[in-house]
């Protein structure tokens, strides 16, 4: 059996000015990983092996053990495009802690029938459509963020509730 090519490190968008030999579409859950055996678009696949998971960006590139670069592509997914009044349409997603792909004329979230007819109720203009999902990562770094958590010097016993509608 012949090794796969390995990767134990990525390269930023941005941060590299060498051409990508290849290149790997994922879905935004596919996006993040650690470990994991990944088929290349040119057919060739690749062994992906970081010291921590991490949230992969359209445009950030894996660094073979040998220097070549592979791209993440974002692949096309069902989404809703949202429109309206984008800085309340905004509140209500973050609100329910939904990732969000921010616009200058619409919001773009994952499909999802309850919170399409909350949306909805609340005066948006909803729209399927099928687009690369890159929603806004988190506020204290890079990538996405995981989940409600208030770090440890939130202050208290976590009594307040996290429920969704």
């Amino acid at each position: 059996m012949t090794a796969l090519p390995a990767t134990h490190s990525i390269c930023r968008k941005g941060t590299t000015t060498a051409t990508p030999e290849a290149s790997v579409t994922l879905d935004y859950d596919a996006r993040m990983l650690r470990r994991k055996r990944l088929v290349t678009d040119e057919g060739f696949a690749i062994f992906v092996d970081l010291a921590e998971t991490v949230s992969l960006d359209a445009g950030d590139c894996f660094e073979l053990e040998d220097g070549r670069l592979v791209s993440v592509v974002a692949a096309p997914e069902a989404v809703l495009s949202v429109t309206g009044d984008l800085p309340r349409l905004a509140w209500h997603i973050g609100n329910r802690h939904t990732p969000c792909q921010i616009g200058k004329d619409r919001l773009l979230i994952r499909e999802d029938h309850v919170l399409e007819a909350m949306l909805r109720q609340i005066g948006a203009g909803i729209e399927r459509v099928v687009l690369p999902f890159s929603p806004e990562g988190g506020a204290y770094g890079h990538g996405r963020t995981m989940g409600h958590d208030h770090g440890p010097s939130h202050g208290h016993d976590h009594g307040h509730s996290h429920a969704h509608p």
